[in-house]
C-alpha cells in the first residue's frame, strides 16, 4: 500500500486554500466552496480539504510535511505572514521540527527527518 491522500475538515475552505497555497501546495481540484485538492510539491501524495459546518471537538489530526531545507522554509513562510507555535528544533527522535496550526486549528508539523523517518536506529526488522 501507498498513502494516497489525506482529507481534513474546514469551516472555510476558501481561506484554508489560500493558507495551504502559502505553504507551497499546488491546487489541482477547485470545487470551492465545498472541496479542494492539492498535490504536494514532492512525491505523489495529495492533500484535500472539505467543508464542514462544525469542527469535531476531538480532532486527533496532525499534518506532517517534510522538507529538506526546513530552516529556510520556515524563514520564507514567516515572511509570508505564517505564524509558528515553535521554531525549528532538533527532537530526541532525530527529526528537526517546526510547529504551527492552520486556520481551523489543525496542528501542522514541518520537519526534516531524512533517513530517520523510516529507518531510525531503533527500527525493528
Amino acid at each position: 500500500m501507498d498513502l494516497n491522500q489525506i482529507t481534513i475538515p474546514s469551516l472555510n475552505v476558501e481561506k484554508a486554500t489560500e493558507f495551504y497555497k502559502k505553504l507551497g501546495l499546488i491546487l489541482i481540484v477547485d470545487a470551492l466552496p465545498r472541496y479542494v485538492r492539492f498535490e504536494c510539491p514532492n512525491g505523489n501524495s495529495t492533500f484535500s480539504i472539505h467543508k464542514v459546518d462544525e469542527l469535531s471537538k476531538e480532532s486527533g489530526i496532525t499534518i506532517y510535511f517534510e522538507n529538506d531545507n526546513l530552516d529556510e522554509l520556515v524563514k520564507q513562510l514567516k515572511a509570508k505572514g505564517i505564524i509558528f507555535t515553535s521554531e525549528p528544533k532538533d527532537k530526541p527522535w532525530l527529526w528537526r521540527e517546526a510547529h504551527l496550526n492552520d486556520l481551523d486549528g489543525n496542528p501542522i508539523i514541518l520537519y526534516k527527518a531524512g533517513k530517520n523517518r523510516k529507518n531510525p536506529p531503533w527500527r525493528i526488522n
